[in-house]
């Protein structure tokens, strides 16, 4: 299925431009044609009229939505592995994914960073008079912007939590932190969301609850995740592609989080490194399209493919 095909039928947003590069020859010499290149991953139609893509992550890296030129060899391997692994524990689960079973050739040289991805449409719903997407956030701990927002008296999410708590306080059960999708993420509601969506959303924390325990069992720490729902071809609600994953996840090794070091093993450690060398300025003056040129050492770049090596290896089963 071509892209005027997939625009035609409303399952590509038109406010995202697709491209006319050509891409990796091995795949469009199979019928495979590149249509989007993303931060992180690419898109490609697929031969046939079957609705689905393929996704081919690359080893290219971003951090606050700033596109950079850094590439971490071997990054984008690693972020498949663990996203199917998080699409198989969801399946278990029982709820469905945008992943599909089928592979690609496997003796082609880019499956490892493939995946085979079912077309679908962003759930939407209006808030306020608005159309909005959602990302759908749970949390187990206090910390970051949401800590912030509580230490200073603000409930961005209608959650009356106690200004005194203090940072990194475990919640006795998972919280939720909805957002719009887009530009800038904007909070939501918490209870308002949740009764637009009951049935998704307890099933949604019911699976954060059960990956929290499983994960902690093999020695890692679920701080929250994010999760976005889709609607498929048959009209029932799918997860995407980022599921329980370091790019959708903060994790981080128990033993480390016993110790009070909340380092997470995702790119919190690029996070910290660029604003430590002011990215966020400097991506300012960058024209569109442009890349941030940023010098990253092998120390970092080799801490942050340490740390996913750790999630694969205790969390694959």
């Amino acid at each position: 299925m071509n892209i005027s095909k997939i625009i035609e039928l409303g399952l590509w947003p038109q406010s995202k431009k697709t491209t006319s590069e050509k891409g990796i020859p091995e795949l469009e010499n199979l019928g495979y044609n590149l249509f989007y290149i993303g931060k992180n991953a690419d898109l490609y139609t697929c031969p046939g009229e079957d609705q689905k893509v393929l996704l081919v992550r690359s080893d290219r890296c971003s951090v606050f939505d700033i596109p950079l030129n850094l590439e971490i060899e071997g990054k984008g391997i690693s972020q498949t592995i663990i996203s199917n692994d998080g699409a198989m524990f969801a399946k278990e689960s029982g709820i469905r994914t945008a992943i599909l079973e089928e592979k690609i050739d496997e003796s082609l040289s880019i499956s490892p960073r493939c995946q085979l991805m079912e077309l679908c449409k962003p759930l939407e719903a209006e808030i306020d008079g608005d159309v909005v997407q959602f990302e759908f956030i749970f949390r187990n701990y206090l910390t970051g912007s949401l800590y912030e927002a509580c230490q200073t008296g603000n409930d961005p999410y209608g959650l009356n939590l106690d200004s005194s708590l203090s940072q990194w306080h475990k919640f006795e059960t998972p919280i939720f932190t909805p957002t719009t999708k887009g530009i800038k993420d904007e909070p939501l509601n918490s209870t308002e969301v949740r009764n637009l969506f009951p049935e998704i959303i307890s099933s949604l924390e019911k699976l954060f609850k059960d990956f929290t325990q499983f994960a902690q069992d093999q020695g890692i720490i679920v701080v929250d995740t994010k999760l976005e729902v889709f609607i498929g071809a048959n009209g029932e609600w799918i997860l995407g592609d980022e599921i329980l994953t370091p790019e959708s996840s903060r994790f981080i090794a128990k033993e480390d989080f016993d110790k009070g070091n909340y380092i997470s093993m995702d790119k919190q450690i690029l996070r910290d490194f660029g604003k430590e060398n002011n990215w966020k300025e400097k991506s300012k003056d960058l024209s569109a399209g442009q890349k941030l040129d940023v010098d990253v050492p092998d120390s970092i770049k080799n801490t942050i493919l340490s740390g996913y090596a750790t999630i694969h290896d205790r969390l694959h089963r």
